[in-house]
């Protein structure tokens, strides 16, 4: 049944070139967020834009295109793939997001025979909120490094990239209070884009890689060059091809990667509850929620096939939905396609790439601690009551080991560090300490009417 509210419906297909210009709107919304996370863990943009539009096609398969939600790069996982890079390379890093992946799956086959509230018991909000602000915070020293340092094995204060960075921050924060409309929904991608260009200015944009690109488009004889100087095939990190996963598997891995696909889920819920509202359907009830977190695990597990981050649903293409009423599941699929071509352009590589890191810098002040609000705002949504001793100490110890970054050394190549060891310390927590209640708040989204039909159903 079509809303009356709705500019195009769920599964309704428009024109061709509204259809064009719809997808690329939702492609920008995206954009900014999805090649930050790659670029501040040393994976390839290229690959990122790639995975996040063969997983958002996955995505809308396994939830029959009832679904109208995009899947980007998860900075949820930004600290644990770079403590997987650390210990295995870029393939430890795969092969953790691979096992979150799986993680996901295994949560939507147990949500479909058992419904919700087993997960609910574990990740109520006073889990999960203190637990997302410690993603945000737990990064904050690294956007202030790379806002402040020039890059090189040495830090050294660079009063030009910080000035960049904070002009950065600047466009950014006022592009998000007072631009409206489509400008309002891609802060993030205006504010990298007039960062590049002063960082133009001040000289500290390294082009060579651009000019490379050019000069092999403008110099191409045929049609047939023309085409290949333009796509090229993006950095893939493919297993059996360019290492060995049983070679690689190991449990410290599982330690750093599995718990955040916990917390990502209970973030995955809370996206599926906007969203029903934007649209006006109950997509927690049908298709369902299990489909929805195993399109979000099957994402995540094609990305980690590829070389790219874990993906997640978006709240930036969420916003487009909610101004511009287009719901069709064909507009997302087409912006889908749109950033899988987008990483095979070998000159749209390259600009990426040359972005400075003050610029990126400059933006991830502001998304990390959004990131950190967000989890604030949880709480506070939830209503969930910080003058109760219980909450108040599960709530304490999670923040201040998550971001002291305390760790248990098991063995010498097994730790379980910062946010994993919070999040599992919390759990185990709540689960402990009497009046288990208090910890869902007054105004818990786990007790919504949503999450209760899906049980009853399931």
């Amino acid at each position: 049944m079509r809303q009356e509210n709705a500019a195009l419906d769920v599964q309704e297909v428009p024109k061709v070139q509204k259809w064009i210009m719809l997808s690329l709107q939702h492609l920008f919304a995206m954009f900014g967020s999805t090649i930050l996370v790659p670029f501040l863990t040393g994976l390839s943009p290229a690959v990122a834009l790639v995975s996040s539009g063969l997983g958002t096609l996955a995505y809308l398969l396994i939830t029959k295109g009832r679904i109208p939600a995009y899947l980007g790069s998860s900075f949820a996982f930004i600290a644990p793939i770079i403590g997987a890079m650390a210990s295995a390379g870029p393939a430890g890093a795969m092969i953790g997001s691979f096992l979150a992946g799986i993680v996901y799956g295994l949560v939507a086959i147990f949500i479909r025979l058992l419904g919700l509230n087993w997960l609910m018991r574990i990740l109520p909000p006073i889990v999960v909120g203190p637990v997302i602000i410690v993603i945000g915070l737990g990064l904050a020293s690294t956007a202030i490094d790379m806002a402040m340092y020039a890059p090189g094995d040495e830090q050294i204060y660079s009063s030009t990239h910080f000035q960049v960075a904070l002009i950065t921050l600047l466009v950014t924060i006022i592009a998000s209070i007072f631009f409206k409309g489509f400008f309002g929904l891609i802060p993030i991608l205006i504010g990298i884009v007039v960062g590049y260009i002063v960082a133009l200015f001040r000289g500290i944009v390294d082009t060579s890689g651009i000019r490379e690109e050019w000069t092999a488009i403008t110099s191409a004889d045929s049609i047939t060059e023309f085409f290949i100087a333009i796509f090229q095939k993006p950095d893939f990190i493919m297993p059996f091809v360019h290492y060995s996963p049983l070679d690689i598997i190991s449990l410290e891995i599982v330690a750093l990667m599995a718990p955040v696909a916990l917390v990502t889920i209970a973030e995955h819920i809370g996206d599926q509850m906007v969203l029903s509202k934007v649209v006006g359907r109950n997509f927690v009830k049908k298709p369902g929620l299990h489909r929805s977190i195993m399109g979000d695990g099957v994402a995540t597990v094609i990305a980690s096939l590829i070389g790219g981050p874990p993906n997640t649903t978006y709240g930036e293409n969420i916003g487009v939905l909610s101004i511009t009423r287009v719901f069709s599941v064909f507009v997302i699929g087409g912006a889908a396609v749109l950033a899988v071509m987008f990483g095979f352009i070998g000159i749209i590589t390259a600009t990426i790439s040359s972005i400075p890191s003050a610029v990126m810098g400059g933006v991830s002040i502001l998304l990390f601690g959004i990131i950190a609000s967000n989890g604030l705002r949880m709480l506070i949504d939830n209503e969930v009551d910080l003058s109760n001793k219980r909450n108040l100490i599960i709530s304490s110890v999670i923040l201040v080991i998550g971001i002291g970054g305390a760790y248990i050394q098991l063995t010498d190549n097994l730790q379980i560090a910062g946010m994993a060891l919070s999040a599992l310390i919390g759990v185990l927590l709540n689960l402990v300490l009497p009046g288990k209640e208090s910890g869902y708040g007054n105004g818990s989204m786990f007790n919504s009417n949503e999450v209760t039909e899906h049980d009853n159903a399931a």
